[in-house]
C-alpha cells in the first residue's frame, strides 16, 4: 500500500483588512485621505489591532469604538494639546457602512466649538468637522451606496461579497496598502508599513518614520533617499551615488535646495523618468 502524504499546512495568512483602496491625497489638507473599504465582513480583532497600532489607542478602546462608535479624544500631553481625536462612526440603522477617522488638533477644536455652541454631541460636531473638509468629489460620492461604485465593473470577488462594510479614511503609511518608491535603476517598488519601507533601504524604523513624517534626505550606504512631503503625504525617490553626486554639485554651483537639485537631476535621468510616468499611470 502507499501511504498519501498530507501536504504540511502553510503559515495562516492574516485577514485581509481592505478590497477597495482610492486616493484622495492630492486634495488640500484636511482633506487628503485614502479611502480603505471592505465589502467582506468585519474581522473586528484584526481591524482592531491593526487600527490600534496605528493610532497608538489602547486595544480595548479600539475594539469598543468599532463595537460602539464614538470618539477618543487623545489626552494632553504637557502643557500643549498636539493631538486631535479619533471617530467611529456606526449608523444604527445599518444602512451605512462602518466609518473611522482622525481629526487633527485644529479641526478637533473646531469640533468642540460646534459643541457648545449648538449642543451637538462630540461625535456629531466631528462628522460635520470631517465630511466638510473632504474633496467635494468624495462628499458626493459618500451621499450614494457603496461609495457610487459600479460593481458590474468591480472585480468579482470583491463584488460577490455585497455592500462595503466598513470605510477607514486614513492618512498614515499603512501595511494595509501600499505605496511606491522609485529606485535608481527605474522600479517602482511598493512597500506596505514603515517597517518594510525601512527594510527594503536597510534603515533603522526610527530614520524612516523621521523621513516619511517630515521629509527631507538621508544617506544609505553612498546612495540618497529624498522625501517631499505633500498635503501630509510622502512621495519617496531613491538616488545613486552618481545622481546624488550631481545634485550636490549643482546645488553648490546654483545655490539650490538639495531637495530641488535632487529634483532636477531626476526630472533629467531618462530612467527615473519613465518610472515617474509609469506611477503616474497607475494612479
Amino acid at each position: 500500500m502507499y501511504k498519501i502524504k498530507k501536504r504540511a499546512a502553510g503559515p495562516a495568512k492574516p485577514p485581509a483588512l481592505y478590497n477597495i483602496v482610492e486616493d484622495y491625497t492630492e486634495f488640500d489638507a484636511p482633506g487628503n485621505v485614502t479611502v480603505c473599504a471592505m465589502t467582506e465582513p468585519e474581522e473586528l480583532p484584526a481591524h482592531a489591532r491593526v487600527l490600534a497600532e496605528s493610532y497608538d489607542i489602547p486595544i480595548e478602546v479600539m475594539t469598543r469604538l468599532l463595537t460602539e462608535g464614538g470618539c477618543h479624544v487623545y489626552p494632553q500631553e504637557g502643557l500643549l494639546v498636539t493631538r486631535g481625536l479619533f471617530a467611529c462612526r456606526i449608523d444604527p440603522t445599518g444602512m451605512a457602512p462602518k466609518q473611522t477617522w482622525v481629526l487633527d488638533v485644529t479641526q478637533y477644536a473646531e469640533a468642540e466649538q460646534l459643541t457648545r455652541s449648538y449642543g451637538l454631541t462630540l461625535e456629531e460636531a466631528a462628522t460635520r468637522v470631517f465630511y466638510r473638509t473632504l474633496p467635494p468629489e468624495l462628499q458626493a460620492r459618500l451621499r450614494g451606496k457603496n461609495l457610487g461604485l459600479d460593481y458590474a465593473k468591480l472585480d468579482r470577488a470583491i463584488a460577490r461579497a455585497g455592500d462595503i462594510k466598513y470605510i477607514d479614511f486614513r492618512k498614515d503609511w499603512s501595511p494595509h496598502f501600499k505605496r511606491l518608491c522609485i529606485m535608481p535603476d527605474g522600479r517602482l517598488v511598493e512597500t506596505g508599513g514603515i517597517a518594510e519601507f525601512a527594510s527594503l533601504h536597510r534603515i533603522t524604523v526610527g530614520h524612516a518614520k523621521t523621513l516619511l513624517e517630515q521629509g527631507g534626505t538621508l544617506e544609505v550606504d553612498g546612495d540618497v533617499l529624498a522625501c517631499q512631503v505633500v498635503n501630509g503625504q510622502p512621495a519617496v525617490a531613491r538616488f545613486n551615488r552618481q545622481h546624488y553626486a550631481k545634485a550636490k554639485a549643482l546645488a553648490e554651483a546654483r545655490g539650490l535646495h538639495i531637495m530641488d537639485a535632487l529634483s532636477e537631476v531626476g526630472l533629467s535621468d531618462p530612467v527615473m523618468m519613465r518610472a515617474l510616468r509609469r506611477m503616474e499611470q497607475r494612479q
